[in-house]
């Protein structure tokens, strides 16, 4: 019985250290909203968007995996390379959210103001899903090969991930099209790397740019300082 105490008390503070309950309530958040939508349309109207958002918690729950393996030993850091896979080729979903607000318009009888509070909450979901693992994913990177080595690695991903906002949205390529349809993906990708246009590049270096700064500003939050504390420093 204690046994089971301590394993249970050590699986809420891995998930509570991963910010597992915050992420569960935006979650729910944005199912309120979106049950909200379906009451006032009548209709399922916006419905992909719970389907992005699942596909957004695909990445948090990889590294949540690779962690939890990566605590185990040499052995289990070897079997965590292949969630660690799966979390960077599905980490783009989660930041993918943020361009669904493309699908904002008019839609009577759902108020507008409604539908931008629901795509915003959904995008804010994304955002933080993404962050969320990465920031996880970093700890690791960094524990194994120090701290220059882990903003590297941030770098790298966030900037494969606004390459991957990109395919997704204007070429409607998904994460598992790399194993479906390989040849016609990495022919897409190269072709793109070989001759890039203007607009591939511009939106994959605002994401990038968007999703670094706002990394940085969510990384850098921190609890206040007891009033002691800052009255010594």
């Amino acid at each position: 019985m204690l046994m089971s105490n301590n394993r249970l008390s050590g699986t809420h503070r891995f998930l509570s250290g991963h910010s597992f309950y915050a992420l569960v309530l935006c979650t729910g958040l944005c199912f309120a909203f979106f049950a909200g939508r379906v009451y006032l349309a009548r209709s399922f109207t916006l419905g992909f968007l719970i389907w992005n958002l699942f596909l957004a918690w695909v990445p948090y729950l990889c590294s949540l995996w690779v962690t939890a393996l990566w605590r185990r030993g040499a052995l289990s850091r070897v079997l965590a390379l292949l969630p660690a896979a799966a979390w960077l080729l599905f980490l783009p979903n989660a930041p993918y959210l943020v361009t669904d607000l493309a699908h904002l318009d008019p839609r009577p009888p759902v108020p507008y103001w409604y539908d931008i509070g629901m795509l915003a909450t959904f995008a804010l979901n994304g955002l933080f899903l993404a962050f969320a693992s990465l920031r996880a994913m970093q700890a690791l990177v960094e524990r194994a090969t120090g701290r220059i080595a882990g903003w590297l690695f941030v770098m790298l991903a966030i900037g494969l991930s606004g390459f991957g906002i990109y395919l997704g949205r204007f070429d409607r390529l998904n994460s598992w099209d790399l194993w479906t349809q390989p040849d016609d993906v990495l022919g897409m990708i190269f072709g793109y790397l070989r001759y890039p246009s203007s607009q591939t590049a511009g939106v994959t270096l605002m994401f990038a740019a968007i999703l670094f700064v706002f990394y940085v500003a969510f990384v850098s939050a921190r609890e206040p300082l007891p009033l002691r504390a800052q009255a010594e420093r």
